[in-house]
This record gives C-alpha cells, sequence and structure tokens, in this order.
C-alpha cells in the first residue's frame, strides 16, 4: 500500500467530514434554539444552553449568529417565513374553488406549522412580546402580517370570482385565524394530548370550522326545493365551485 496516498485520503476524507459537520452547524443550532425558546421562553433561554444542546460551543453559536436577538429571528425566518413564500406561489397556480382552497389552506398550515414546535412561537410572543418590543415587531412583520395577506388574497378571490358574498375582509380574515390561534396554543400547551381529557382531533375540528365558515362567506346554491331540518344535524358541506 501506497503509504502516503493511503494519509492523504484520510485526510481528504476527514476534511469532508469536518466540512459537512461545518454545514450542518446552522441548522442544529435553529433545531436546538426551537426547543429552548419554545421550552423556557426567550428570556429565559441562555445563548449556552442553545449550544450545548446542538453540541457545539457558545463560541461557535456566536459565528453565526450574533447575538440571542438574531438568533430567535433566524428560528423564525426558519419556520415561519419561507412557508407564507410558497403558500403564495401555491396560490398563484390553483385552479379549484376559493372554498376548496380556504379548507386546503387550513389544513396544510396545521400539519406544517399548527401541529409543530413552531406553533410555540406564537404563544411565546403573546406572553413575552411586551418585554422585547423589537422582537414582536420583527415576528409581526415575518409571521403575523404575510399570514393575514394570505387569507385576505384567499376571501378577495372568493369575492371577486363571485363564490363567496360581498363582505369585510378583515372580519372575515380574523374569523379564519381565530380557531388557527386557539389551536396553536393548544398545541403548545399540549392540552390535547392531556390524560383524562376527552380526544380531541385538530384537523376534524378545523375542517368543522371551515364549513361552519364557508356557510357564511359562499353565496347558497340553487336548491329545487326547501327542507325544514329537525332535531341537531351536522352542516352540509358547501360544494366546490367551478
Amino acid at each position: 500500500m501506497n503509504a502516503p496516498r493511503f494519509l492523504a485520503d484520510k485526510l481528504c476524507a476527514a476534511r469532508g467530514k469536518r466540512e459537512r459537520r461545518k454545514e450542518a452547524r446552522p441548522g442544529e443550532l435553529l433545531e436546538a434554539a426551537l426547543d429552548l425558546f419554545v421550552e423556557k421562553g426567550f428570556a429565559a433561554t441562555r445563548s449556552e444552553e442553545v449550544a450545548a444542546r446542538a453540541g457545539v460551543s457558545k463560541g461557535t453559536l456566536f459565528l453565526y449568529f450574533q447575538s440571542k436577538e438574531e438568533l430567535f429571528k433566524a428560528v423564525v425566518r426558519e419556520n415561519l417565513t419561507g412557508e407564507f413564500t410558497e403558500w403564495n406561489r401555491e396560490l398563484d397556480e390553483y385552479e379549484g374553488s376559493t372554498a376548496d382552497m380556504l379548507r386546503d389552506c387550513m389544513r396544510v398550515w396545521w400539519q406544517k406549522v399548527g401541529s409543530t414546535k413552531a406553533s410555540g412561537l406564537a404563544k411565546l410572543m403573546l406572553s413575552e412580546g411586551r418585554n422585547f418590543p423589537e422582537l414582536a415587531e420583527f415576528y409581526y412583520r415575518e409571521a403575523v402580517q404575510p399570514r393575514h395577506e394570505l387569507l385576505r388574497r384567499i376571501i378577495r378571490r372568493g369575492i371577486e370570482r363571485g363564490e363567496f358574498a360581498p363582505m369585510d375582509v378583515e372580519f372575515a380574515v380574523q374569523s379564519v385565524i381565530a380557531p388557527m390561534l386557539l389551536m396553536m396554543l393548544k398545541q403548545s400547551d399540549g392540552a390535547s394530548a392531556t390524560e383524562g381529557r376527552a380526544a380531541f382531533d385538530p384537523e376534524a375540528f378545523l375542517a368543522f370550522h371551515a364549513e361552519t365558515l364557508l356557510h357564511g362567506l359562499c353565496r347558497p346554491a340553487p336548491s329545487p326545493a326547501a327542507t325544514t331540518a329537525t332535531g341537531s344535524q351536522p352542516l352540509p358541506r358547501i360544494e366546490s365551485q367551478s
């Protein structure tokens, strides 16, 4: 065996491993920061705790993020901001009815945000935002405003296409957001899995709310005959409109 060539190959392999490890560090730090921010809150989380959980030194953390505040902003961008960019692109290409678009929006939001650890960021801002106004403003700009604007686009699309009745768009947006915020708070508290409580299906609840909401948003479809319902009946599903 050619010893120098063998040693050179080992050095190259070790260098490649170090480079891959270096590339992975920002993601590992963001994951550790998200965990700790949600578990302990922003004020109580120390930078050295984030570094230790990610398996690096505090100095290494500050090579990537200059402060704990910058780390928090990066966590928000990583877990929330990018999703809205993708969802707006999908909205531009959506060919179905606006009713189906709203259903899909609420369902996908739950799968990608509401049911994940990122849902705890909303609770963190509700509890600590007043103490950190710059971060609260950043969160509003990066996570709240894009969500509102996405929903505005959906509601306006339905109105412009004649699928939704004319309405106050801002009130409609808040009506969609209210149960989504409730689900985020329940998720971050682990309330849906609390022992001794009745099983709660968040996706089923959001689907129910979407149907309830759409009965108020959609123009009623022509009905051949009016019928009178008695007793407690589930709401019929609003049919997709082409």
